[in-house]
């Protein structure tokens, strides 16, 4: 059984036991975070949402958080002397997927 979420605006793929980084949540480390916004269940019996499927909930551990490698965001303009470098670190959160519920 998969299921599809929509969390930090971006929709993932998940299944039960994996670990997945997403943008960063309000939740300590081994604490148990609830997805409500369940697009897609997969699997023997398929139940799409529109845009949701309602009563649907995938549960997760959050592992740990972290940052990201630095990306350099170098901003420059041909012939007028202008450079502007700077970098860039986006905060996640590891999250391990327990159950998924609908």
């Amino acid at each position: 059984m998969y299921a599809i979420i929509e969390t930090g605006g971006k929709q993932l793929k998940v299944e039960e036991g994996q670990s997945i980084y997403v943008e960063k949540l309000n939740a300590a480390d081994g604490e148990t975070v609830t997805f409500d916004k369940v697009l897609f269940i997969g699997g023997e019996n398929v139940k799409v949402g529109a845009p949701f499927v309602e009563g649907a909930t995938v549960t997760g551990k959050v592992e740990k958080h972290g940052r990201q490698k630095k990306i350099i965001v170098f901003k420059y303009k041909a012939k007028k002397n202008y450079r502007k470098k700077q970098g860039h670190r986006q905060p996640y959160t590891k999250v391990t997927i327990e159950k998924i519920q609908g």
